[in-house]
């Protein structure tokens, strides 16, 4: 059973930047595709980030130029670095990992964005 597990969240002002970082029991590049999803309360789950097995990478338009996702094969890890970030950007983040048309979660990490 392929376990994710979230870490790096937190409270920071608007402006700060944040570093998310998803573990995997199994090796990063046995997935198809591995992201980062958010909720906000009171809304649906969405994707904020995606990079795919060959490096190809998806931002949602309301990140893009100021998150980064990257992985580390040698860790088994994928980040997400936040930078100039804004209270619309709170909310708990999740990993996911895609393999074999099956999709993993994390339990979550909370990121709050103080104004």
């Amino acid at each position: 059973q392929v376990q994710l597990v979230e870490s790096g969240g937190g409270l920071v002002q608007a402006g700060g930047s944040l570093r998310l970082s998803c573990a995997s029991s199994g090796i990063i590049f046995s997935f198809n595709a591995m992201g980062w999803y958010r909720q906000a309360p009171g809304k649906q789950r969405e994707l904020v980030a995606v990079l795919g097995s060959g490096g190809t990478t998806n931002y949602a338009d309301s990140v893009k130029g100021r998150f980064t996702i990257s992985r580390d094969n040698a860790k088994n890890t994928v980040a997400l670095q936040m930078n100039s970030l804004k209270p619309d950007d709170t909310g708990v983040y999740y990993c996911n990992g895609l393999r074999y048309g099956i999709n993993y979660w994390g339990q979550g990490t909370q990121v709050t964005v103080s104004s």
